[in-house]
């Protein structure tokens, strides 16, 4: 999986084309979702859902349909990747089926705010993680965890600058580990249960502290817990015989995402109480402290290695979206290009960082989820919602891989239903990510829409592309679809 480089004759003496090979066989796409969508969200969203569904009961439920609606989703998107099969994900297949202006709006959401809110909210996972033995049994401060946040994060950056081998080495490295901490966490609850502990899901139901108005924040935290699946989708041209292997790889992460959570849930609540979940800041470490103290202080620097490889693998991806909509016109040149040397999408990485530690220092962990989640679930409900019209429309496009139609309409209608609810459960933070999502409407008329561009703006904008290029030493790329 990589960037390749090969000399075009038609170009003239000297330069060369950079393209994408499709080397992304089944099981490293596999790699890739499982790789991505286990990362903070299983560390840190559990007292999210038990916080806004009232009990342990529900929390499991929401756990549970949450991992059904995310299969949902991915059977949806196997669908467009097998008949749409441009990279770009989300973006590329709103412009395919619901027009260029929906599609515009979902990249400006992603790189002004979804984007960086996702970095930063993995991130600070990543930094608290790290730092939180250290200040036991008190807090860690936020400063101290900000801080660390940030340094991670410009490390992520520069080992995707620097090389996609060692990004991807990294990823398969980490994605072991990971498999590692989630056995570590699996095992101890298991064998707690097995000896006859059932005192925490004694009153598992308990309707006292039910509160159904929070019911889609709870959602929303275990979405976030399983989003990542889509990430194959961007890299479509990319992959090895797409109408077996999208579908696939899609189904089996699901399914062992699915298993694996609801696992890792159960265990939490066989070693820790309902008010213990609540009460910490860092889930995987007070169970680590209560299940094992020999080698609890491996669990936190295990989890946070766990939050640095789902962040990779995000970066990773992101990436391919800016190429998409590069391509199509509706982004700078600039983001399209990748570094002659280094064979990576340095423009890309590097432009999304002021944005990323702005949103780490003025947000909080569990605030960020609902900023973001609004707007990434309002268009991912928008791409399945253009899915049945797509085949509505156009019923003669072949089909590799069919999804009966209430599959989608089911996913669209509950995310449309929680995207909804949230704007009464949480007005503040849903209010200003529907707002900054609509600032990309002027930004559309008056500068995507090139016949709007005054002649002396396109030259301007020209030169400074230019010029940029030469600082960055970046070139164009195309894409390989052999």
């Amino acid at each position: 999986m990589g960037f390749c480089r090969k000399s075009n004759a038609k170009e003239g003496r000297g330069k060369e084309a950079v393209f994408l090979r499709k080397k992304i066989t089944l099981v490293r796409a596999i790699a890739l979702i499982i790789g991505t969508v286990i990362g903070s969200g299983i560390f840190i969203a559990p007292k999210g859902v038990l916080q806004n569904s009232g009990n342990v009961g529900l929390s499991l439920v929401v756990w549970l349909a949450c991992g059904v609606l995310s299969l949902f989703g991915a059977l949806s998107y196997a669908d467009l990747g097998t008949s749409i099969t441009k990279s770009g994900g989300h973006y590329i297949y709103l412009l395919e089926t619901l027009g260029p202006l929906p599609a515009f709006l979902r990249l400006w959401a992603e790189f002004v705010m979804i984007r960086p809110a996702v970095i930063a909210v993995v991130s600070l996972a990543f930094g608290r993680y790290l730092i939180e033995p250290l200040f036991a049994p008190c807090h860690a401060p936020a400063l101290a965890v900000k801080l660390v946040t940030i340094t991670g994060i410009s490390l992520i950056i520069a080992l995707n600058c620097w090389s996609v081998s060692w990004s991807a080495n990294t990823q398969t490295v980490l994605t072991v580990l990971k498999m590692v901490t989630i056995g570590l966490i699996i095992v101890p609850g298991m064998l707690v249960l097995a000896e006859g502990h059932y005192e925490n899901f004694q009153h598992a139901f308990d309707t006292s502290s039910l509160a159904l108005d929070k019911l889609p924040l709870a959602f929303y935290s275990g979405m976030f817990a399983y989003s990542g699946w889509f990430y194959v989708n961007f890299v479509t041209e990319e992959i090895i015989n797409p109408e077996r292997n999208i579908p696939l790889s899609l189904i089996v992460s699901l399914l062992i995402v699915t298993l694996g959570y609801l696992l890792i849930n159960v265990s939490y609540y066989a070693v820790l109480t309902a008010e213990e979940v609540l009460a910490s800041e860092a889930v995987a470490v007070s169970f680590a402290d209560r299940a094992f103290k020999s080698i609890s202080s491996a669990i936190p620097i295990l989890v946070a290695l766990s939050c640095f490889g789902s962040l990779n693998g995000g970066v990773f991806a992101a990436a391919r979206m800016l190429f998409a909509a590069s391509r199509e016109g509706q982004w700078p040149l600039l983001f399209s290009m990748i570094h002659r040397r280094r064979n990576t999408p340095f423009p890309a990485l590097l432009l999304m960082l002021p944005l990323i530690f702005l949103v780490v220092l003025i947000g909080d962990l569990y605030g960020l989820l609902s900023f973001f989640s609004f707007s990434r679930w309002l268009f991912i409900g928008l791409v399945t919602l253009g899915l049945m019209i797509h085949h509505y429309r156009h019923p003669e496009i072949p089909r590799p891989f069919k999804v009966p139609l209430f599959i989608p309409l089911v996913f669209t209608i509950i995310c449309f239903f929680i995207v909804g609810m949230s704007l009464y459960s949480d007005p503040v933070n849903t209010g200003i990510s529907c707002a900054i999502t609509l600032t990309g409407l002027p930004v559309y008329y008056l500068v995507v829409q090139k016949s709007r561009i005054p002649t002396s703006c396109s030259t301007m904008f020209n030169s400074i592309t230019v010029k940029l290029q030469v600082l960055m030493e970046v070139i164009p790329q195309e894409i390989q679809t052999y």
